[in-house]
């Protein structure tokens, strides 16, 4: 039996329910939920699947997903609602005893601030209950881990050097829109830089370092550096990591876009007052931006997002680039979503099938790179996002 219960109905909710109801031998009984119950009954509809069953839920509401929990009676809980929502569905599955799994860490919503301690802190409770939690399971964070800890195991003694390479090379053709919840999106990408060195964090202006990367099948982009939460367990998972960095690419329209948004007051997140009631403003904006789950029907081009390491084997040099790349039209002919969403999907659905399985179970809370990565890198070639390696090779950074 496998009883999971996804939480979420947005681009990456539709990509895990497809994913998922596309491994029925693995997942028998499936839950969709969220604030929005006809969202769910619509993406059900388009999966053709009316055995999965729909519920409503707040996920800011502690009570209402101990109870849904209760009804239903999941084995796992895949959540792909909020960040701000990671804690109240952690706290409910300990209530109901109920084993989790995420995408993103916990950020307050007053501040956009993102660190695992949240949730480490949460780790003795879930041991003493004997359920497993399961930090970070997307692309980056969840592969990126995947692709570090593979790579430590396989082709090195010490990793030195990581640096992390996401790509999204794709045309939606709108003047701004962002491939994500636009509150989150633009949260990340405007808070201050940070990367690891030396043991110390170094912080940077929002967006300030920046060169161009190769990307392949693409060529070169200018990337911008990033403070991304893997990089805060990775660095503490190995400790051999002596510099470990974000890079993200953006178009010039993009950032002009970002940064009037920005001068103009719009990307707050604190409220004000209008019109005799309080709005905050960056949710104002992601009401009038374009939905990202609508983005896919003319989305071309491709992401690329992968990792560049240096390090140590047998007293030698030497590098590795794990990759993959994915089209925004096959992910769309998949599952109607575009690529950002679909590779942040399925890496949920694969964590969750690698639970199912017993390949990944801990009692308390974890990280993606504290377990078996072998299984999981098999997955992805099966289940649409295969990888390539180049060994040896100029890595740029």
């Amino acid at each position: 039996m496998g009883r999971v219960l996804i939480i979420g109905a947005g681009g990456v909710g539709t990509v895990v329910a497809h994913k998922v109801a596309q491994n029925a031998d693995t997942f028998t009984d499936i839950m969709l939920a969220s604030r929005t119950k006809s969202k769910c009954d619509a993406i059900v509809k388009a999966i053709g699947n009316p055995a999965i069953k729909t519920a409503q839920v707040d996920a800011d509401n502690v009570d209402e997903l101990v109870a849904l929990f209760n009804d239903f009676k999941p084995e796992l809980v895949i959540n792909v609602a909020l960040p701000y929502q990671d804690l109240t569905i952690m706290e409910a599955c300990l209530k109901a005893g109920v084993n989790y799994l995420d995408t993103a860490n916990y950020e307050p919503k007053d501040e956009a601030h993102f660190e695992y301690s949240w949730q480490w802190a949460y780790h003795e409770r879930f041991k003493e209950a004997g359920l497993t939690a399961i930090l970070g399971c997307g692309f980056d964070p969840g592969v990126s881990g995947i692709y570090t800890a593979y790579a430590t195991k396989h082709y090195f003694d010490e990793i030195h050097y990581l640096d992390i390479v996401d790509c999204n090379a794709g045309d939606h053709h709108k003047a701004f829109a962002t491939n994500f919840n636009p509150e989150i999106n633009i949260r990340e990408i405007t808070q201050k830089g940070r990367y690891f060195e030396n043991g110390e964090w170094v912080e940077t202006g929002s967006l300030e370092l920046h060169q161009p990367i190769t990307y392949p099948n693409v060529g070169p982009k200018e990337s911008y550096l990033l403070y991304h939460e893997e990089l805060e367990s990775l660095v503490k998972h190995f400790p051999t990591i002596k510099r470990a960095r974000f890079w993200m690419t953006f178009g010039q329209e993009y950032l002009t876009h970002l940064r009037v948004i920005q001068n103009i007051g719009m990307a707050r997140i604190d409220e004000i007052e209008y019109n005799g009631q309080k709005i905050v403003p960056i949710q104002f904006l992601k009401a009038v931006l374009p939905n990202p789950q609508d983005l896919g029907e003319n989305y071309t081009g491709e992401t690329s997002i992968g990792c560049r390491i240096r390090g140590i084997k047998e007293g030698k040099e030497r590098t590795y680039y794990v990759y993959n790349n994915c089209s925004h039209e096959a992910a769309y002919k998949e599952t109607g979503m575009q690529g950002v969403s679909y590779t942040t999907g399925v890496p949920a659905m694969i964590g969750a099938l690698m639970f199912f399985k017993g390949l990944w179970k801990n009692p308390g809370v974890n990280n993606v790179e504290e377990f078996n990565p072998d299984p999981f890198m098999e997955q992805l070639n099966k289940q649409g996002l295969p990888w390539h390696e180049v060994f040896d090779k100029d890595l740029e950074l």
